[in-house]
């Protein structure tokens, strides 16, 4: 498309594309902006390698013309301005995400990598926010999908932009590195299978914090002799409790005695896996060293979370240790939305979910849907028709303000032509539906904020960029201004997204004078 752009003499003409989505995804009424930061860093690398022309020698048809690969060869987004929605925005359907002016061609070029940038990530991010709302802020929310992601790529992106859209860290410890998210893990099951016994263990000794005098340092000796006691307590038979866990356990322990935690459902997490966590965390408790929680991977959560938190609370009554009550829960089985929600009806006792497949690979919507459509050539508007209304672009160059009421939450954002005045606060703005005539209203805002800033131009990034902590704080703060009936899992309101009077006169007209008429015989 290029080289016809190219062919057709358009290499000189000034374009404009706006980059949104039609819908929400996961039968929602919000989403996460996200992938900015990616597109800045695209722009300020792009061009042709040399091995890009002759690739695209040997691929393209032969009678392209020399002069259009040494067109391409000192090709760079320097004339390009990109203003965009500031990352970790809340948005809604036809809101121009980012906008693109320059060269037609440069500008056409980026389209694929722009969509490819902010689909994904926006996504993600959406989801995972959806997951914290869910959740509620009290719950520790960590992102386990590596391994089930779609490549390297995909589980490192998960991260991150799982981490921007309110996790609170992960699993990905190359995650961690580049972007600074906290890095957070347990073992597997395969580490608790690998033991047989205690005989297993070549260490079997842990040395005491600073302070603490022991007769004896032998810790596998007294996580054995623990266990009895425990049992006892809960009126268990011992027996029960499998040997191999117990030694994984100790061994774990001692290789990590300020951060111990257990995966107690290898063989059975009430008869077997909890008797031993406790039995190793009152041993290390003599050592002077707290356990951190247990993770359960199967089963039903939330009937396990609650005997686990029972018996967390008898130990610690039974020992005079109070702290043990408070020990952390995770639950990492096959978490999704929907079964969150089943936990809280159920009064469950979990700490923490650690999600995966179904946060990394978005299962209920697998692609946000976004597109980038030319509204403006030379000056003079583009409008893409269809029979379907929900695909007729707006035209012309657009700036987008959101528009807030007294009680502080956003009313409406409001597309207008960019040589509009803007809103004033106090002033009554009339906001109209982009295609349905009769459906229209004043608004009188409290607050007005401009949405699109110039993040590019000929002088590279234009602002500085925020931290991902910052842009996750802004996801943060953006959800809760939200209503709450934007945020319900079910049936939640639409958020209005309008156009002004102007901006509505000017879309019908360009309508009319692009649609063909009609004859009937």
């Amino acid at each position: 498309m290029a080289y016809a752009y190219w062919k057709a003499g358009k290499r000189n003409e000034n374009a404009v594309f706006d980059l949104f989505f039609r819908k929400n995804p996961f039968n929602g009424e919000f989403t996460i902006f996200a992938g900015l930061e990616e597109c800045l860093k695209f722009l300020r690398n792009f061009s042709f390698s040399k091995s890009d022309i002759e690739y695209l020698k040997e691929t393209l048809p032969g009678h392209i013309e020399d002069d259009f690969f040494d067109y391409l060869e000192n090709l760079t987004a320097d004339e390009i301005r990109l203003y965009a929605i500031p990352e970790g925005t809340v948005v809604f359907p036809r809101v121009p995400l980012i906008r693109v002016e320059g060269p037609l061609i440069v500008a056409q070029l980026l389209e694929t990598t722009l969509l490819t940038l902010v689909n994904y990530a926006s996504l993600l991010a959406t989801n995972a926010a959806r997951y914290r709302l869910a959740a509620g802020s009290k719950i520790m929310l960590l992102e386990f999908g590596l391994r089930r992601a779609q490549g390297p790529d995909g589980g490192l992106s998960a991260s991150k932009y799982a981490y921007l859209g309110g996790f609170d860290g992960s699993s990905n410890v190359l995650a961690g590195k580049l972007f600074n998210i906290p890095v957070k893990g347990t073992h597997a099951h395969s580490f608790v299978s690998s033991f047989s016994d205690s005989d297993d263990l070549s260490i079997r000794t842990l040395e005491p914090r600073d302070g603490i005098i022991l007769e004896s340092k032998n810790f596998v000796d007294d996580c054995i002799a623990w266990r009895t006691k425990v049992a006892k307590t809960l009126a268990v038979l011992p027996g029960q409790a499998n040997d191999g866990e117990l030694a994984a356990f100790a061994s774990f322990a001692i290789a990590f005695p300020t951060s111990f935690s257990a995966l107690v459902d290898t063989y059975d997490v009430i008869r077997s896996g909890l008797i031993n966590f406790c039995a190793v965390s009152l041993a290390l408790n003599d050592y002077g060293y707290r356990s951190w929680g247990i993770r359960l991977d199967s089963g039903d959560l939330g009937y396990l979370s609650r005997i686990s938190r029972e018996m967390f609370i008898t130990i610690g009554k039974a020992y005079d240790q109070p702290w043990f009550s408070k020990l952390k829960i995770i639950a990492s089985s096959s978490i999704n939305e929907e079964i969150i929600y089943s936990l809280n009806e159920q009064g469950h006792q979990i700490d923490c979910f650690a999600v995966g497949t179904h946060l990394v690979t978005c299962q209920r919507q697998p692609a946000l849907g976004g597109v980038y459509k030319l509204v403006e050539v030379n000056g003079e508007p583009k409008i893409k028709l269809s029979e379907d209304v929900e695909k007729v672009t707006i035209p012309g160059k657009k700036q987008v303000y959101r528009l807030y009421g007294s009680d502080g939450h956003p009313l409406v954002d409001l597309l207008q032509k960019e040589d509009e005045a803007p809103p004033e606060v106090g002033q009554r703005v009339l906001c109209r539906h982009a295609f349905l005539e009769s459906k229209r209203a004043y608004v009188i805002p409290t607050r007005v904020e401009p949405l699109l800033r110039l993040y590019w131009s000929k002088c590279g990034i234009t602002e500085e960029l925020p931290r991902l902590s910052e842009i996750r704080d802004r996801v943060n703060h953006n959800i809760a201004t939200l209503r709450p009936d934007h945020k319900r899992y079910l049936n939640p309101t639409p958020y209005k997204v309008a156009v002004s009077d102007s901006l509505y006169g000017y879309l019908h007209e360009i309508w009319l004078k692009s649609a063909p008429i009609g004859e009937l015989s």
